[in-house]
């Protein structure tokens, strides 16, 4: 059991700051600009600059330049880091409070996860995920949450200029990884999914952020700043990045299956 003089586990000195707090429940639902923020928040800019400062140096926020405009940055909130210092601060406490080791994954993408079962009774929360070209990033996306979903979920996902045909690394890492097929999956854009109804709309890429169109009041935007992994820096290999993309969004994804659960029924 934790002595009398124990030092104060960091996550704890750092959510609780109400400032620091109310930053990091606001970047939960999804990576915003320091303006948004700002406006959220209803504190100064330095203030708010000093405490997102404190939490990446903390770890608990990263922050990524824009791709839509290079003077910008989008703050995301690292949930998995978050999840291990609340482990730990609970474990400072008492033994008794440490969480229980999750069950071994099998190696490789498929079968990492089992399915929960569709919600009795209940409509299901619809989802939109889009990106520039609906080429990569967004049926990324849309194929890990119908995947995990296990039939509970509605998604789709489109672009504002849809390429042809999918990426072929997009194909590749999701049948390797994860067991996915979307080898029949054609790009589609935006307009085609105009008048359905939708809980969330997740962006993914900075420039369709600025463009993507209205899906109603009750739709909610959500953006997740995401590079392209068809642009990936030279010397990379694309199989490292379209890797490293996918397995960022599947965390993602992992995160908001609980928060559409949660979502009340529909009824039209």
């Amino acid at each position: 059991m934790a002595s009398s003089g124990q030092v104060v586990p960091p996550f704890l000195r750092l959510a609780a700051h109400p400032l620091r707090w109310r930053l990091l429940t606001e970047l939960a639902a999804g990576d915003l600009r320091v303006r948004e923020l700002i406006e959220l928040v209803q504190a100064p800019q330095n203030l708010v600059s000093y405490h997102l400062r404190l939490l990446r140096d903390g770890g608990l926020v990263t922050a990524t330049r824009s791709s839509s405009d290079r003077r910008d940055s989008y703050y995301r909130l690292d949930l998995d880091r978050c999840a291990l210092a609340l482990a730990a601060t609970g474990a400072a406490v008492h033994p008794a409070l440490r969480p229980a080791a999750p069950p071994a994954s099998p190696p490789g993408g498929a079968g990492r996860s089992r399915p929960a079962p569709p919600r009795a009774g209940r409509s299901r929360p619809a989802v939109l995920f889009a990106c520039s070209g609906n080429s990569a990033r967004s049926p990324i996306a849309e194929a890990l949450l119908r995947h995990h979903a296990g039939g509970r979920v509605t998604v789709t996902s489109a672009g504002s200029r849809p390429g042809p045909h999918l990426h072929p690394r997009a194909v590749g890492v999701l049948r390797e990884e994860y067991g996915i097929d979307v080898s029949g999956r054609r790009p589609r854009h935006l307009d085609a999914v105009r008048g359905r109804r939708f809980d969330y709309v997740i962006t993914l890429c900075d420039r369709v952020r600025e463009v993507c169109p209205d899906f109603g009041a009750q739709a909610r935007r959500v953006h997740w700043s995401t590079p392209d992994p068809a642009a990936a820096a030279a010397g990379e290999s694309a199989d490292a990045v379209f890797g490293r993309v996918a397995a960022d969004l599947d965390r993602r994804v992992r995160h908001l299956l609980p928060v559409l659960d949660q979502i009340p029924e529909y009824r039209p």
